[in-house]
């Protein structure tokens, strides 16, 4: 007498977990932050066939120069690449006209006048690396951030780094009355030391 096979289990019912991983997905896609890169903030000036050239003293131009070996050279001197920022905050509130009631600097007759007035020009060679590109930009931009940074905690309590952070913060937008607030106060410390730093073309 043959024996009766066994029965099969009883079938998964797949619906609910095509249900489950459905709901899942998009709970993933609503709540992951996708990050984007950013790159170096730079507005570019708007192109015109005959540009007026602005009246600039000579004194008030730091000229930063790249060379093809990655040497850096202000005003014609080989500079380290951790004494460039310095050398750019020293320039920058230098103060030699007397006018700049907020700075700090030596009142150098053959340096700049102003914030306001300082400009730092930075020249590339076409083979210099973009590691020290980078470098250098970084070392610019901090000098200006040192200063703004210094400039809005002895104003306002905080840092400009900080205060620019928050103001823009797409999160911060959802506080009422937050981004009127600290505007004035991001643009004022902006006016006070405003970031003129120009690139010339980089050299073949």
């Amino acid at each position: 007498m043959a024996r009766k096979g066994r029965g099969l289990p009883p079938e998964v019912n797949a619906g609910s977990m095509a249900d489950i991983a459905f709901l899942l997905l998009i709970f993933f896609l609503v709540t992951t932050t996708i990050g984007v890169d950013q790159g170096i903030n730079r507005l570019l000036p708007r192109w015109e066939e005959n540009p007026p050239v602005p009246p600039i003293n000579e004194r008030n131009i730091l000229t930063v120069l790249v060379n093809k070996d990655n040497q850096l050279l202000v005003e014609e001197k080989i500079v380290e690449l951790k004494d460039l920022r310095q050398t750019a905050i020293e320039f920058l509130e230098n103060n030699g006209n007397g006018s700049c009631a907020y700075c700090n600097g030596k009142k150098d007759p053959n340096s700049s006048d102003s914030p306001g007035d300082a400009v730092i020009s930075l020249n590339n060679d076409g083979q210099t690396s973009y590691e020290m590109y980078i470098a250098v930009q970084n070392e610019l931009v901090a000098a200006y951030n040192f200063l703004r940074d210094r400039e809005c905690k002895r104003r306002y309590g905080m840092t400009f780094t900080e205060m620019e952070y928050i103001y823009n913060d797409p999160a911060s937008k959802a506080t009422e009355g937050l981004v009127e607030d600290l505007k004035p106060k991001v643009e004022k410390i902006q006016e006070l030391f405003p970031m003129r730093l120009s690139e010339a073309e980089p050299k073949k």
